[in-house]
Order: C-alpha cells, then sequence, then structure tokens
C-alpha cells in the first residue's frame, strides 16, 4: 500500500485515515437543544438525558436502537411513554430538529479528503428512519467510508465495530486519528493502534487535528 506524501514538504505523512463520530463531533452540543425541547414539552429540562442514559428501560430501548434491534418508529412509541409526551410521532426527528453542524469540524473532514486522507465516519445509531440525523446535518457526502451500529448490528465501545471500520478503509490502526466526544469510546481505538482525540465543546479538538494532519479547515461560518 503507498504512502501518502505530503505535498508542501515532501515527507510522508504519518497518518492516511480520519475516523469522526457524528453527535457532539459533526454537530454542536446535543445537550442544550434537547433540554430546549424538554422545555417547550414541559418536561424538566434533564428529562431526555434521564431517560435515555439513567432510567434503566429508556437505557434498554436506547441500546436496542443503536444495533437495529428496534426501529426508530418502536423506540419512538416506548420512549414517548418514558419521557411523558403526548405525541410518539416523529419523536428523534422533534428533539434533534435545532441540532446544528458543526462548520468547523465538518470543514475540516472536507480538508482532509481534499487533501489525500480517507475519511469514514463511526456513529452509534439514532435510527435512519423516518428521521435521518446524517441528513439532517449534512454529512452523508464527507466520507469514503461510513460504519453506523444500526446496520453492523454492534455499537461502540465494543471492539469489532472498530476492527470493522479499520477494514473497510483498507488501513491499520496505526495510520488513523479517531475524533469522539466521548471518553468510553476512545480507549477501543487506542486498542488498534489509532490515535484518539477527545472532541468537547471550546477544547481545541479542530486546531488539534490540523497539527495532527498538517492540513488547515478553511470554515466560512
Amino acid at each position: 500500500m503507498p504512502h501518502v506524501i505530503d505535498r508542501a514538504n515532501g515527507s510522508e505523512r504519518r497518518f492516511r485515515g480520519l475516523i469522526l463520530d457524528f453527535a457532539g463531533v459533526l454537530t454542536t452540543d446535543v445537550l442544550p437543544v434537547h433540554r430546549a425541547w424538554c422545555e417547550s414539552e414541559g418536561l424538566a429540562p434533564e428529562t431526555w438525558r434521564y431517560t435515555l442514559n439513567d432510567h434503566p428501560e429508556g437505557r434498554r430501548l436506547y441500546a436496542d436502537l443503536e444495533i437495529g434491534a428496534i426501529s426508530q418508529e418502536e423506540w419512538n412509541r416506548s420512549t414517548a411513554q418514558l419521557l411523558g409526551v403526548e405525541h410518539d410521532e416523529n419523536l428523534m426527528g422533534r428533539a434533534w430538529a435545532k441540532v446544528e453542524p458543526a462548520v468547523d469540524m465538518i470543514a475540516l473532514a472536507r480538508a482532509a479528503r481534499e487533501a489525500g486522507y480517507a475519511v469514514a465516519m463511526l456513529s452509534n445509531s439514532f435510527g435512519l428512519a423516518p428521521y435521518d440525523p446524517y441528513a439532517a446535518i449534512g454529512v452523508w457526502d464527507l466520507f469514503d467510508v461510513t460504519v453506523v451500529s444500526e446496520r453492523e448490528r454492534v455499537a461502540k465501545p465494543d471492539p469489532a465495530i472498530y476492527r470493522t471500520v479499520l477494514e473497510r478503509m483498507a488501513l491499520p490502526g496505526e495510520q488513523c486519528v479517531f475524533v469522539d466526544d466521548h471518553e468510553r469510546n476512545l480507549p477501543p481505538a487506542r486498542e488498534a493502534g489509532m490515535t484518539t482525540v477527545l472532541a468537547k465543546p471550546g477544547n481545541g479538538a479542530v486546531a488539534r487535528l490540523e497539527m495532527l494532519l498538517g492540513i488547515e479547515a478553511a470554515c466560512t461560518a
């Protein structure tokens, strides 16, 4: 497999692939949006977060959604009851409606691909229908490879899904950078040889990636 050469200085690049999570990486922080949505529905601000992460049945339903064991429509119906909202139609889409693209990270992804890096998305699913969050943010065309847990029937941080994305990129982990907004998802990537970057609001993740990859993300937003 040939090395990628940095045309700016003729040196061999350390990395050949960039792997990005979706929510919180290619989107802005979702938590304030979900809090505002809860308030618009007459719920306490933390109801969404609590139901999906801490409520035993809510956590089970969300885990099933991630691996495609239930459909988004099934999840909508069951989770609406746990949340205490009257209407379940397009629940996921309604709660996600005001989540915005992370324009700086998206610009970085485009710049990386233009510079010759293989760019992949590795995402735990929110369901793909009837609401497709990836299409809503407009990121499908950013990638050479997309690995979404619903399609693979396995979710991060299971090591198997990291092996899947590397196999489809035809790259060893040592030549890839992996970006996620959850610390728990980073150790399996490191164990697979990847260099990891934790993306949090204001923590300089894009600048870190620019340094690692030797590119600049021209952000016009």
